[in-house]
């Protein structure tokens, strides 16, 4: 089976860049904004040999998994384009509950549900499935925004922070190629109500809907500093707001997230 766009991503006029494998879909497509594209276009394989994640980490797609990567040219400031990211995570977790509905019927009460976890995961079970990164430079007078969605469809990494899981551990038999066809209908829907950060607060809602963690014990390693307390919300520029045992709320923008029983651990 082959790449393609779903009927939706068709119809708003989105492009297809598939690969049998590359090093990195950010990298090409950060390579073609710098060369002229415009986009909207989609860089798909199900084989990146040489991403990366935050933190510099290795984000490598063995054969099988599904590495897509959505260029936007957008005429929005840097702070509004990285609230993108959460347009993006609920256009992840919506294909894959659009995908997983055979499993769901098998599986009953043991079917796989998915939440995200701030900034950027997708998770299921806890586990994570799905790394979203987000980069961005200027191109004339706009912005080229990439985001890079990792899927582990067949196989999952190890030696992560957070333990990874695979579609396939969970029991969803599905393609890199038929999860890509729901993902870019899905971008459609939810890239359009962010419309260029104008519909975030409705985005916001949508995604603490889904959020893992709310309410819940949290630490935040920023790489300087740990901020730890109850996970209370994110606030409307999309940072993540921490209610700390003395009373305060302390906005992060940025860092690694532990919950729970994790973040005793996460906070050393």
């Amino acid at each position: 089976m082959s790449f393609a766009l779903g009927h939706r991503a068709l119809q708003a006029g989105y492009r297809l860049a598939a690969f049998d494998q590359i090093g990195s879909t950010n990298a090409e497509a950060l390579e073609r904004a710098r060369a002229g594209e415009r986009g909207p276009i989609w860089f798909v394989t199900t084989q990146q040999t040489a991403g990366r994640g935050r933190r510099q980490r290795a984000w490598i797609a063995p054969r099988g998994n599904l590495a897509a990567t959505i260029l936007e040219v957008l005429d929005v400031a840097p702070a509004v384009a990285a609230t993108i990211g959460f347009a993006a995570g609920l256009a992840e977790a919506t294909a894959l509950d659009q995908v997983s509905i055979e499993a769901a019927l098998r599986l009953g009460p043991g079917r796989p549900t998915y939440a995200l976890k701030w900034p950027n995961d997708v998770l299921a079970g806890g586990k994570k499935l799905v790394g979203i990164g987000l980069e961005a430079e200027p191109v004339g007078e706009r912005l080229a925004v990439v985001v890079g969605i990792g899927t582990n469809v067949v196989a999952a990494p190890e030696g992560l922070p957070t333990p990874a899981v695979s579609l396939a551990e969970l029991g969803v038999q599905v393609s890199a190629e038929e999860l890509f066809v729901a993902l870019s209908d899905a971008w459609v829907e939810f890239r359009g109500i962010w419309d260029n950060g104008r519909g975030f607060a409705e985005i916001r809602r949508l995604w603490l809907e889904r959020a893992a963690g709310l309410g819940e014990k949290v630490a935040i390693n920023t790489g300087n500093a740990t901020v730890e307390g109850v996970f209370d919300t994110i606030d409307d520029s999309g940072c993540l707001i921490v209610r700390t045992a003395d009373g305060r709320r302390v906005p992060v923008a940025a860092g690694e997230v532990f919950f729970g029983a994790a973040a005793s651990v996460g906070a050393t």
